[in-house]
């Protein structure tokens, strides 16, 4: 008999899946009471069930249309470690997943049977003690945690090889090649328009344009026709007609920075594009499709705008599909030096590139960095000017704020 590598008390399931059959097939089989149960799709849509609440199991096909199930698995053990992660072995072509199983022999604990319906792997180094996990599921765990360590390269024009700036790369670099809309967070400096443009370079859509809008940056009454365009005649100075940025994103990445910024009127309005790929200039009733991939990106907290009644829930949810969340420069000490060489470099030009002294090196570790990299930039640039051609940055040349 082989142990249910799940929790008893799991009431909190989730199921990810293309085929609606296999979904209910684990739902009715193994938790027909759990208090609550949801089923995804893909697996975007099953991490924007984590982000939601909390969970104790994941079952989790490997047949995903949209991400892979092993890179996915590995992320979900990284971000959300106290889900359980269940692989789901099969064909999308044979919905019977669990007809090998009896019915009535399986509860959320155990079933039996030396071939597993879940893997789909016969068990040979079962025991007879009932007390093996599933075949495989230590040696998983191994290969997932030694492809964690493993050193990902860095996204295109970033720079930090800390423990915090690779999780990042990783997930970056899972969600690029997908068309999944990516919510990216985190404070002011801390590099969200730079991910942006990496996720759009390491995309199919690579090619085509990357339109950014700021919606902090444009006023209100200019943002509708600057993002959806409008028709000749639309409003008095309308001379010709304007695609809009929208539109000028087909069939590449549309980058919205500052979403949390963008009026509650218009919300709506990108919703609706954001759900049916259309779109309507001011001004015209003709209805526009147009292919882009949507990137966001915010230093807000959108749930507490959503809970102060100025941002909308469900575009909060839509956007957020994949949340690619970039830490502060607090919390990356390791990268502080690397990025202050780097400035170094840049701001030198074609003079010899000064190095930190060590003080230097330390004082800039041991500081906060309220306005993350951008601050530590323009420390930088300030220290090169101090020191007036001197081959190092001593202390005496920083700069720094309380």
């Amino acid at each position: 008999m082989t142990t249910f590598p799940v929790t008893p008390n799991a009431d909190h399931v989730l199921v990810a899946s293309p085929n609606p059959v296999v979904r209910q097939q684990v739902l009715d089989k193994f938790f027909p009471k759990a208090r609550r149960v949801e089923q995804a799709s893909g697996g975007a849509e099953a991490l924007g069930h984590l982000e939601k609440g909390f969970w104790h199991v994941l079952f989790l096909d490997r047949h995903l249309p949209d991400l892979d199930a092993d890179e996915l698995q590995q992320t979900v053990r990284d971000r959300y470690p106290a889900v359980e992660v269940v692989l789901l072995d099969h064909e999308a072509s044979a919905p019977t997943l669990l007809s090998e199983a009896n019915p009535s022999s399986i509860c959320p604990t155990e079933w039996q049977s030396t071939h597993d319906p879940i893997t789909g792997v016969h068990d040979e180094s079962q025991g007879s003690d009932g007390n093996q996990n599933i075949l495989g599921e230590r040696n998983e765990r191994a290969v997932f945690a030694s492809r964690a360590s493993t050193p990902c390269p860095n996204l295109p024009g970033m720079i930090g090889d800390s423990a915090a700036m690779q999780a990042v790369y990783r997930q970056a670099n899972l969600v690029a090649r997908r068309d999944t809309t990516v919510l990216i967070t985190g404070p002011t400096g801390s590099g969200k328009e730079l991910v942006a443009r990496a996720l759009h370079e390491l995309s199919p859509r690579a090619a085509r344009t990357l339109a950014v809008v700021n919606c902090a940056a444009i006023p209100e009454t200019l943002l509708e026709a600057e993002l959806f365009g409008y028709s000749r005649g639309a409003f008095t100075g309308a001379l010709q007609s304007y695609g809009g940025r929208i539109q000028a994103a087909h069939l590449g990445t549309l980058f919205l920075d500052e979403i949390g910024d963008m009026p509650l009127s218009l919300q709506p309005k990108l919703l609706r594009f954001l759900e049916q790929k259309e779109l309507q200039r001011l001004g015209s009733s003709q209805v526009v499709r147009v292919d882009a991939r949507v990137v966001a990106a915010t230093n807000a907290d959108l749930l507490a705008l959503v809970g102060q009644g100025k941002f909308r829930e469900d575009l909060y949810y839509r956007l957020s599909a994949f949340p690619l969340a970039i830490p502060p420069l607090a919390n990356r000490p390791d990268d502080v030096v690397q990025l202050a060489q780097y400035f170094l470099e840049k701001f030198s030009g074609s003079a010899p590139t000064a190095v930190l002294s060590q003080g230097a090196s330390a004082l800039l570790r041991a500081q906060r960095w309220p306005g993350n990299v951008r601050e530590l930039q323009n420390v930088i640039e300030r220290a090169l000017i101090l020191a007036d051609g001197e081959p190092a940055i001593y202390p005496e040349h920083l700069m720094l704020g309380e």
